[in-house]
């Protein structure tokens, strides 16, 4: 039998915890339950596991500080699942290191697939130098070693900055990045953080990748946050 992916849940409401604990349980993971804090940060390097579901809301210690000591030391993907919806708070989280933001209430079809997405980019960034040098999502082909970008077969003629975005965006494949964070990444830290630059470049992006650039089959906007390439 193949080992189960373990997910810890830190979740204090007994109705969504137990919820979670169910769903997750039904789709073939071993879940794990940490009710504060406190009791999440004793856990985790006991019981390492592969996934963390992190709500905001604990009634000892903020979730954004939670994640941010464990941003220190664990690698590990962890999701946000909070019932804070504002963008100001996502944005933090997710510049902070959340490899993703679920805002509640939400479907579990949703939430699994926002955890399928986070354990493949944990094991694709997992992989030995040289097996994770191709990016292929539906018709799009992403060379990172001769940084290439084909669409059907065809070369797609990118200048170096759009180039520098899409392989960014791919690199993460399904995880939300902040425009700061894009910006910093493709201009450097001491950019003037203007997001019209960046999506001027995106505009142009899609124009050659997308068939409707008004319907992106690649890269989604997240409005007011950023931008996330779907991951399959």
């Amino acid at each position: 039998m193949s080992k189960k992916i373990k997910i810890l849940i830190v979740e204090d409401e007994p109705a969504i915890c137990n919820f979670l604990y169910t769903s997750l349980k039904m789709n073939g993971y071993y879940p794990l339950v940490a009710k504060n804090g406190k009791e999440a940060l004793s856990m985790i390097p006991s019981h390492c596991p592969d996934l963390v579901l992190l709500d905001l809301g604990l009634p000892d210690i903020d979730g954004i500080q939670i994640l941010e000591e464990l941003r220190h030391w664990f690698n590990t993907p962890i999701i946000i699942v909070s019932a804070r919806g504002q963008e100001e708070e996502k944005v933090c989280a997710l510049d902070m290191g959340a490899d993703d933001y679920i805002t509640k209430p939400f479907g579990i079809p949703e939430l699994l697939a926002r955890v399928r997405s986070s354990l493949r980019r944990s094991m694709k960034s997992s992989l030995p130098s040289g097996q994770n040098e191709i990016f292929r999502l539906k018709d799009l082909t992403i060379d990172f070693a001769k940084r290439t970008v084909t669409l059907a077969g065809e070369e797609v003629h990118l200048t170096q900055i759009e180039y520098k975005i899409v392989s960014l965006l791919a690199k993460s494949a399904g995880r939300v990045l902040t425009y700061d964070h894009m910006i910093t990444e493709i201009w450097g830290p001491y950019a003037i953080k203007d997001n019209q630059i960046l999506r001027v470049n995106m505009a142009n992006i899609r124009r050659k990748l997308e068939k409707n650039p008004a319907e992106p089959q690649y890269i989604h906007t997240e409005v007011g946050i950023g931008y996330r390439m779907i991951a399959e």
